[in-house]
């Protein structure tokens, strides 16, 4: 047996019991696949860290990530949280810039203390791209339970974008609208895409309505399963939808920040920031960031 510290985090906020809970598992060298799988399972979080040496001696380290089912490419809460963890772990608490190797590549990221709660951003190592999607969006609107008038703003339409993990983008009319989404399982895996053999990619509801004055857009996403579930914040889903702001809202050459907020619904508030770097029309670059606050520590005893 060797005890193994671990780190809990709730990430993309700055106060404890909100945002997205994250364990970060210190000192992983000997565990293998399976058990970081069943340590996932035992946390029972949306995902779970694991902390292992860099592969490249410059580098920070490797962090795999795992839901409680399976590992995953890449996760923005994950990334937030560990690169957080990791910076307060080091002697002293200057501001970083480093490297966390992922199963989808090496993701610089940057840490920076203040007052409140720790900040860390990082660079997507995949910029989002359109993917096709087949089913009708008044389809997806129904086994979302909404009806064809609540689907769609401006020009904006149901989407399939993809920065790493595949989400189905839906923007809907209004906060009302959002609040009244329930996910049909049976209705979705009939006609939504998937992201894996045997995973159906996420929805994620959007409006550009919001509850705070500093939000630009209003977010859900929901997990499809038995039982499906509500994530309170999603880094990843964030960097699919930097595809449909791109494709539907054309912003500017230069930097546009928009601060999304999510999982209101639930309880669990969540603000992360989105930055786009546009050159020539297209995006060159793009960065997703917010606060992480550690709420729980202890070892693990496998």
């Amino acid at each position: 047996m060797t005890p193994r510290n671990y780190l809990v985090y709730d990430v993309f906020t700055g106060d404890r019991l909100a945002g997205n809970p994250l364990a970060v598992v210190l000192d992983c060298e000997g565990l293998d696949l399976e058990a970081m799988q069943r340590i996932a399972r035992e946390f029972n979080l949306s995902e779970s860290v694991f902390v292992l040496p860099p592969e490249n001696p410059r580098h920070r380290a490797r962090v795999r990530i795992f839901t409680p089912d399976y590992e995953m490419p890449f996760a923005g809460h994950p990334t937030v949280g560990s690169a957080i963890a990791l910076a307060e772990l080091a002697e002293g608490n200057g501001d970083a810039i480093f490297v966390l190797e992922e199963n989808i590549g090496p993701v610089r990221c940057a840490v920076s203390h203040g007052d409140g709660a720790t900040f860390a951003e990082f660079d997507l190592a995949k910029l989002p791209e359109q993917l096709t999607l087949t089913a009708d969006p008044e389809a997806i609107g129904a086994a979302l339970g909404l009806g064809p008038h609540e689907i769609g703003f401006e020009n904006h339409r149901v989407a399939f974008f993809s920065a790493g993990v595949p989400y189905v983008t839906i923007p809907v009319a209004n906060l009302q609208a959002a609040a009244k989404a329930r996910l049909n399982n049976e209705m979705w895996a009939q006609l939504a895409p998937k992201k894996s053999d045997w995973a159906f990619a996420s929805p994620y509801v959007y409006c550009r309505e919001t509850v705070n004055q500093e939000s630009a857009f209003h977010v859900r996403m929901i997990v499809p399963g038995n039982p499906s579930y509500e994530d309170p914040a999603t880094g990843s889903a964030a960097a699919a939808f930097a595809g449909a702001i791109m494709h539907f809202d054309r912003p500017g050459d230069g930097m546009a920040r928009y601060w999304i907020e999510q999982g209101l619904e639930m309880g669990r508030p969540s603000r992360i920031r989105l930055e786009l770097d546009v050159a020539g029309g297209k995006l060159a670059s793009a960065r997703i960031g917010g606060q992480a606050v550690k709420v729980a520590e202890g070892k693990l005893l496998v």
